[in-house]
């Protein structure tokens, strides 16, 4: 823990660099080193991992991250302001930090980390969900991750862990029980974050299955659960009808009712509907 005990408290940082987090970055900065540290815990044993973290902020959470043993740190951070403060880490963590100013979305992980792999992150709320959809959905399985270990708004996470029937539940339910298991570990007051967000946080741990629950070609579930909850009052035989001309048929094959709604079908008969696409 030498490291991080050399290092300035978290407000002095942002003081010295003049940080504050911008709304139009998706920013809040969480600033208490023990819960960044507890955050960082939640992904398990880093001890001979690399992870990537994504919008590292003032560095925070990359201080937890290196502080409870990664072997190394690639912090994917677009706000160059943010630079100075990282670069800072970077020197009391020798050769364990790499700082990327780029855009996640642009950013092909391999080519700047090794297996094995764990993503840990304070996602910033603009880009979060579309980053978890992608690493979902590769079109090849395992992915290069072992673990997500991700902050959203307490509403994304509960819709990620949401079980059928459930108001919550939809296609980030269907997409991360399909190739993970996912749990909520950790929840967050808006207190926590400087500025407070208007809503409560949770930390959600995604573990990579060795294969799909159920198979089914990754880009065609995806399509068929986005139409199928995007019309969440719907019937599926009309939220779905633009999709086959024989849809019904092929609902009742998936044991669907073509009478029901989405958010009362089952994980196993959204693949087996998905399948019937794949010829």
């Amino acid at each position: 823990m030498s490291g991080i005990d050399s290092l300035p408290p978290l407000r002095q940082v942002i003081a010295d660099h003049g940080l504050s987090a911008r709304k139009s970055l998706g920013q809040n900065f969480l600033l208490d080193l023990n819960l960044t540290a507890k955050i960082a815990r939640q992904a398990g044993d880093l001890t001979g991992c690399d992870v990537l973290e994504i919008g590292p902020g003032p560095g925070g959470l990359t201080r937890g991250l290196l502080s409870e043993g990664a072997r190394r740190v690639v912090a994917i951070e677009k706000d160059t302001r943010c630079l100075p403060a990282l670069g800072e880490i970077a020197k009391a963590y020798p050769d364990r930090l790499e700082v990327l100013n780029a855009d996640a979305l642009e950013i092909n992980p391999l080519d700047h980390l090794t297996p094995p792999i764990k993503v840990a992150a304070n996602l910033p709320y603009n880009v979060g969900t579309e980053l978890l959809i992608r690493w979902l959905t590769p079109s090849d399985w395992p992915p290069f991750w072992q673990s997500l270990t991700l902050m959203f708004q307490r509403e994304v996470a509960e819709r990620i862990v949401a079980q059928p029937g459930s108001k919550a539940y939809g296609r980030l339910a269907i997409l991360s029980q399909w190739r993970a298991d996912a749990r909520i570990v950790l929840n967050l007051p808006p207190g926590a974050f400087t500025p407070p967000p208007k809503v409560s946080s949770a930390v959600v741990h995604l573990t990579a299955l060795p294969k799909p629950r159920f198979p089914a070609d990754p880009k065609i579930l995806e399509r068929v659960v986005a139409r199928a909850f995007n019309q969440r009052r719907k019937m599926l035989r009309a939220a779905l009808k633009g999709m086959a001309p024989d849809i019904e048929d092929r609902l009742i094959a998936a044991g669907i009712q073509p009478t029901d709604r989405a958010e009362t079908v089952h994980l196993e008969q959204f693949c087996a509907l998905a399948r019937s696409f794949e010829s």
